[in-house]
Formats: structure tokens, C-alpha cells, sequence
């Protein structure tokens, strides 16, 4: 079984809305808060808020309002704690969405945007042409699309918003602390894990293939049927790695797919998950691959496709002593002769199952 085509295809549309960001004022609830005070929750859109939770959707907020007392009605509503950086303000909601989506780490065409007013909608559109716009009075027929179904509800995707919320004490805890970043890191107690693929790893894996977009060295997805025959393929080896420190779980973050062979083994995909680009472990998995290549007597290369959104993946190879032995357009051959591996950083512990 052998991997030859490496183009990377577009995204699947299947499920690649990451984040709905909502207007407040006569979207998620009836009237307008300054004006009426009393305003009415609307009970389908909550409906639609928790149903795409459950399926690991996030959710944030967009709202030209008064931050204090949008944020006190939405707790009065027991909803704040769904809304992951709520932007309410007087900007402009193009840079509300724009400020939410860094904030989350995902792409913009990953952000569905919703709000009554055409005005706001075009605006959205005319500065961030790849955020999906959706009208309020559209609300069922959209969000019941495929854009917004992933294939698979996983056990991460049960609790996707529950990571992010750790996420967002980690970062404030990063703010903070007064020392030097790898000093902060040395206090978060990581553990990074990497094991062969379970069966049961299979959906997240497939997952990860669709939703990491700037950490893929190939940007290629594959199917949870792809990914169990490569698993159970004498000739491939399918690693998943996973994250934990002292405020919870990371979940599962990584994978990689190497082809084994003489004298060089192939490193067919390598991905990070965006949720761990600032803790210091996007090299770990790779220089894990590099050692069990050394110790099989063999060289590594790697399979690189320049997707206009993966830069950062080219440079942790060239970091990790990658250079270039073939080019085909926007496809790489890297090559490493392994005579240096970088050790973990001392602040991490690396368990190998």
C-alpha cells in the first residue's frame, strides 16, 4: 500500500464551520437591549446554540451593545459560559469576527457569522469574504446544512468548549506570570503522549485531518476508513499524540503517517492540532518519527504541500534539519540525514506508549 498522491484537494465542505459568532440585538434575542431592556431570549436560537455545541461547534459573540449589561443578561440567561471571547463593543463586527478567530486560532472560512441587519452582513462579507454570512431569518435552513455537521461527533467534540475554556485560564495564567515564556511553560507540568493508533483514535484522527489547516504539512484529509487500513498496514506506521498539563486536557493533538522502507522512511503527513502552537511541542512528534527512522538504519523524508496556510510546518522542518531534495509546483520532497535530533524540552515530559 503506497501513498502517491499528495495534492493537497480542497477541504471538504463537510462540517467546516469551527465557530458561529452571533449578533445579540434581535438575532439571539427579541428586541434591542438599550432600548427595550426586557428583551425576550429567543428559545429556537438557544436550541440551535446547545445542539451545535454537542457537536463540538463553538460559539462566540459579535454585538454592538453595552459589554456589561449584554454580558449580565446572557448570564442572567445562564448562556455566557457558551460564548468563547465575546467581542461587544461599538467596532465594526468585521473586526469583532476577525479578533475572535485569532483569538480561537482558526481560519476565517471555519466562522459562520449571523445577524439581522443586512448592512452588517455585507460589511462582514465585504472585509472577510471567507467567513460564511448567514441572515437571522435563515437561521434553521443554514445552520441545519452540512457546513455545520461534522461526520463524526467524537469525545473531543463533547467537549471542545470546555478545552477552550481551560484554554482561556492557561493564556490569562500566561499574562500573568512574570518571567520568561519557557519559564511559564516549565510550570504547567505538560505531558505529551504518543501511542500507535487505536481503533477507537480513529474519528478524532480523521477529524484532525479536516479541521488543522496551518500545522498539516499536506494539508490532505483522510477517511476513517483510509486511516484503519494504514493503521493496520505492515508497511505504515499511524502515531497519535496527545496533550495533558495541570488544567486539564489538550486531547488528542497530533498524528503522523510514515511509510517505512529502505533506505528511506517517508513521512506522508505530519499535524499539529492549532490549540498547542504556543507551548512549545509542535517539534516532539517529528523528532519522535526521526529517531525510530535512525534507529531502523534509515533516512526520513517528508512530504510537504505549500497550501498558502501551512508556512509555519515548512519552517519546523527546515528547524528540524529538513532540505529540499525535490519540487514539483507546490509539492516538496524534504529530506533529513538525521545526524541531529533534538531532544524535549526540558519543561515536558514525553511518555511513549
Amino acid at each position: 500500500m503506497t501513498q502517491t498522491d499528495i495534492a493537497a484537494p480542497a477541504k471538504p465542505k463537510r462540517g467546516r464551520i469551527k465557530c458561529v459568532v452571533w449578533d445579540l440585538d434581535n438575532t439571539l434575542w427579541d428586541g434591542t437591549l438599550l432600548e427595550d431592556g426586557a428583551v425576550r431570549v429567543r428559545p429556537e436560537v438557544v436550541e440551535e446554540i446547545k445542539r451545535l455545541d454537542a457537536l463540538g461547534v463553538l460559539h462566540s459573540v459579535a454585538s454592538r451593545n453595552d459589554h456589561d449589561a449584554a454580558m449580565a443578561r446572557l448570564k442572567a440567561e445562564g448562556l455566557d459560559e457558551y460564548f468563547l471571547y465575546p467581542q461587544i463593543n461599538w467596532n465594526p463586527k468585521s473586526q469583532s469576527v476577525e479578533r475572535i478567530a485569532k483569538e480561537l486560532n482558526i481560519g476565517l472560512d471555519a466562522v459562520a457569522f449571523v445577524d439581522d441587519q443586512p448592512f452588517e452582513l455585507e460589511e462582514v462579507t465585504h472585509a472577510l469574504p471567507a467567513v460564511k454570512t448567514v441572515d437571522t431569518a435563515r437561521i434553521a435552513e443554514e445552520l441545519a446544512s452540512e457546513e455545520f455537521q461534522p461526520r463524526f461527533v467524537t469525545d473531543e467534540s463533547r467537549v471542545r468548549r470546555d478545552l477552550y475554556r481551560a484554554a482561556v485560564v492557561r493564556d490569562q495564567a500566561e499574562l500573568d506570570y512574570e518571567g520568561t515564556n519557557e519559564a511559564f511553560l516549565s510550570t504547567l507540568d505538560m505531558v505529551f503522549t504518543i501511542n500507535r493508533a487505536r481503533q477507537e483514535d480513529l474519528q478524532r484522527a480523521e477529524e484532525l485531518t479536516v479541521r488543522t489547516n496551518q500545522l498539516n504539512s499536506t494539508g490532505r484529509t483522510y477517511s476513517y476508513d483510509e486511516l484503519d487500513a494504514l493503521r493496520t498496514s505492515p508497511d505504515h506506521l499511524l502515531l497519535v499524540a496527545s496533550l495533558t498539563d495541570k488544567y486539564g486536557s489538550y486531547g488528542k493533538i497530533g498524528l503522523a503517517l510514515v511509510e517505512r522502507g529502505q533506505p528511506a522512511w517517508h513521512l506522508r503527513m505530519m499535524l499539529m492540532s492549532c490549540r498547542v502552537m504556543a507551548r512549545g511541542v509542535g517539534t516532539v512528534l517529528l523528532n519522535h518519527v526521526m529517531r525510530l527512522a535512525k534507529a531502523d538504519g534509515a533516512r526520513l523524508r517528508a512530504d510537504f504541500v505549500e497550501t498558502g496556510r501551512n508556512r509555519v510546518m515548512y519552517v519546523t522542518y527546515a528547524f528540524a534539519g529538513f532540505g529540499e531534495i525535490a519540487r514539483d509546483d507546490n509539492r516538496l520532497v524534504l529530506e533529513s540525514s538525521l545526524d541531529q535530533i533534538q531532544p524535549p524540552p526540558a519543561y515536558l515530559e514525553v511518555n511513549v506508549e
